[in-house]
């Protein structure tokens, strides 16, 4: 099993499976999202898949998405719940 890091390539995570929302523009500038084995949730900039990717417990990014939900009035979609 590869040891999972934060900053680490995005190309390195060969498993991970990375999903953007359906809201997303056509522009290509949308975060993806990934579930990992260990139960973190990977992030990447889709427009630099084999870029660092940055990974959070999934209650650390519940947290950052409740907290964007509450800058945008509660407009953002939990990916992580």
């Amino acid at each position: 099993m590869i040891e999972v890091r934060n900053g680490m390539q995005a190309t390195d995570l060969a498993d991970a499976a990375w999903r953007k929302s359906s809201r997303s523009g056509a522009r290509g500038n949308c975060v993806e999202l990934a579930r990992l084995a260990t139960g973190d949730v990977a992030v990447r900039n889709s427009r630099h898949p084999g870029g660092p990717a940055l990974i959070y417990g999934r209650s650390q990014l519940a947290a950052f998405l409740t907290g964007l939900a509450d800058i945008d009035g509660g407009e953002t979609d939990q990916a992580a719940s």
